[in-house]
């Protein structure tokens, strides 16, 4: 869902108000000190300046994501710059995809603001665009890492869509769905406030429903580490992600496994991790 910026309050009109806002700012201070950001009921994600516990990750800049039997990892890119036929010639990469079994789970990391988090208004927008401009529906939950957003989205089942499908997806497509050309799909939200970051997760595919799967990838959410650095960012500007050096070795020694660079199909992708 796309993020837009909010704009920055007046500053305070008199002294007063500014007063007020220096205590309200040292003691907040005081309970940053007293509880580590990011920590959540499960123990994570984590703060870089906490002591998260030792397992094996994944370098991807501003997050460190651990990695597990089974799990595949794809870097998702953007456009920043095109040709005069709109061809992308370069990009960026703007989040992971986490992949388990018929599961996957996106991550993302944003800036977020000193002394508030976002996860709240990301949460309104974001069931608002999906009501009001993908014809889907919202509901809020409580998960493990507190509220999340569970929505019902329309998802096309066009020809290039269905060709594209292997056959067993497309033999578990009930008929009615490809005689109306769509299909409901539902995805699960999840954000996490952290001192100065955002952490959005999307899961889609059998970990909705599945436990044993929703487990792997609840894992993997909750050993995140996310490396904010010192340097001011505007609030909800993508986290600096690179592609970890693991990639690099893998395309380089097994090319059969692991796709070559190109950021504007597939991008590097570990396949599996055993």
């Amino acid at each position: 869902m796309a993020f837009g910026r909010r704009r920055r309050d007046d500053e305070p009109a008199n002294g007063a108000e500014n007063a007020a806002e220096e205590a309200v700012e040292a003691a907040e201070a005081e309970a940053e000190e007293a509880a580590p950001g990011g920590e959540t009921a499960k123990g994570g994600p984590w703060d870089s300046e906490d002591s998260p516990p030792e397992m094996q990750r994944l370098d991807f800049g501003a997050m460190q994501i651990p990695v597990a039997p089974g799990l595949g990892f794809q870097v998702n890119f953007e456009a920043t710059q095109v040709d005069e036929e709109g061809n992308p010639l370069d990009g960026r990469p703007v989040a992971v995809l986490v992949q388990y079994n018929e599961s996957a789970m996106q991550l993302q990391v944003f800036a977020a603001p000193k002394r508030s988090g976002i996860w709240e208004d990301v949460r309104r927008e974001t069931a608002q665009d999906i009501t009001e401009n993908a014809g889907g529906q919202v509901q809020e939950v409580e998960g493990p890492f507190g509220d999340e957003l569970l929505a019902m989205v329309p998802a096309a089942l066009t020809e290039e869509v269905l060709a594209e499908m292997p056959d067993e997806v497309k033999e578990q497509i009930p008929q009615e769905f490809i005689e109306q050309g769509w299909a409901p799909q539902i995805i699960r939200f999840v954000g996490v406030d952290g001192p100065r970051w955002f952490l959005q997760a999307v899961v889609q595919g059998a970990a909705i429903e599945d436990e044993e799967q929703w487990q792997v990838l609840e894992d993997v959410l909750s050993g995140v580490v996310v490396v904010r650095g010192d340097s001011p960012m505007p609030p909800r500007d993508l986290l600096e992600l690179k592609i970890p050096q693991e990639f690099q070795e893998a395309g380089e020694d097994d090319e059969e496994n692991v796709e070559t660079f190109n950021p504007f199909e597939r991008g590097p992708e570990i396949t599996e991790v055993r």
